[in-house]
């Protein structure tokens, strides 16, 4: 492993990199990588840029189709692809792997990779759903290598007729990175908790659910609420905790009713959900789709146990009865009851977390995983 790898990793937004990679990202940096961040230049790169050796390079990515900022985007790509002769692109998201798929292959940069974080078209139907799943197969057939961050995604991409066993690969036991265990730790909150319950109006005995993601239909957002809605009736100790953006019109006429609700608390974004998840007693993520789910691992690096959807991806994550409770997805009266069960025995739910913690931290930690992909990278390279 002599060879100093140039590598860029280019996704969408700066956020997607700083929340989920910057610890990957600086640990291939310091173990002699050659490494460039890509992604669009609205946000804050301050923690990005603040890594010893790391490039970074904005370039606008649009979420949402728009041909004319695609194809520019697309050029850029091309020319930074060109100029700075990368030995490995690895790309995430669905629009970034598109768009460097193609600028990857017009470059010819040798080594082409892209990580599938879940598909967009799983629960979309007709016109929709063949585009994006047609999208999905564009950059796997362009790119050299590709990766689903769970074996329950594999295996549904394989199901749909995307990819080989081959072409696409999991890396260790999944995740997209891995969780950095010394952030997500409850010990360095120990001495804040008080201040955090305190400025929430939450009792130390209390039980504290949280949710963290997306405020959205496809995260089980209202299936959660309106669970939670009639137990906090019956239980006065329950609480609930929202962090995330809300991103969907829908939702955001729910969400002024929703503050309404005794004890629910909105957060909005934060980027310190550990100060959250260090209050928690479990972690709620209802989702109908989902790659992996990282902020289960998050929470189980704290000791906070997961009730999620069976869906592949979060059963993954999370096994069942053993690190956290399964439920089928979009069944308020499931969740209810499982919540129900975990509020009224909080030693069942403390011993779920004690072993989701243990599975985390052999399986998760994030040095374990870069250090695979970093073996990774040095093999397709050879």
């Amino acid at each position: 492993m002599s060879k100093k790898l140039k590598v860029a990793r280019v996704v969408t937004i700066p956020f997607f990199l700083d929340n989920q990679l910057r610890h990957q990202i600086k640990y291939l940096v310091d173990n002699g990588l050659d490494v460039t961040a890509v992604a669009s230049s609205t946000g804050d790169w301050s923690r990005l840029q603040a890594i010893d050796g790391l490039a970074c390079m904005p370039i606008d990515i649009a979420r949402a189709p728009s041909p004319i900022k695609d194809l520019i985007s697309l050029v850029r790509l091309y020319r930074l692809f060109k100029k700075e002769s990368f030995d490995i692109v690895h790309s995430a998201t669905p629009k970034a792997g598109l768009l460097c798929a193609i600028a990857g292959r017009c470059a010819n940069i040798p080594i082409r990779l892209h990580t599938f974080t879940g598909q967009i078209w799983v629960n979309k139907k007709g016109f929709s759903r063949w585009l994006f799943r047609s999208i999905d197969r564009l950059i796997l057939k362009l790119n050299t290598q590709s990766y689903a961050d769970s074996e329950g995604q594999k295996q549904y991409l394989l199901s749909e007729g995307i990819g080989s066993d081959q072409s696409i690969k999991v890396i260790g036991s999944g995740s997209l990175a891995g969780v950095d265990m010394n952030r997500f730790n409850c010990h360095h909150w120990k001495d804040d908790k008080a201040d955090v319950l305190a400025g929430l109006g939450i009792k130390d005995n209390d039980f504290v659910v949280t949710f963290i993601g997306r405020l959205a239909q496809d995260k089980g957002i209202v299936e959660l609420v309106a669970a939670f809605n009639e137990l906090q009736k019956k239980y006065e100790s329950f609480h609930l905790i929202l962090i995330g953006p809300c991103e969907e019109k829908g939702i955001e006429g729910k969400l002024s009713a929703w503050k309404k609700i005794s004890r629910l608390h909105y957060i909005g974004a934060s980027t310190e959900p550990e100060k959250y998840l260090a209050i928690s007693n479990l972690l709620c993520l209802p989702s109908s789709r989902e790659g992996f789910g990282t902020v289960v691992i998050e929470a189980a690096a704290m000791k906070v146990p997961t009730l999620g959807s069976n869906i592949y991806g979060l059963t993954d994550a999370i096994q069942a009865n053993l690190t956290g409770v399964l439920v089928e997805p979009k069944s308020e009266k499931l969740l209810y009851d499982a919540l129900e069960k975990l509020v009224t025995d909080k030693e069942y739910c403390k011993s779920l977390g004690e072993k989701a913690f243990k599975r985390c931290e052999n399986k998760f930690d994030s040095s374990i995983v870069s250090e695979l992909l970093k073996y990774e990278y040095y093999s397709l390279t050879n």
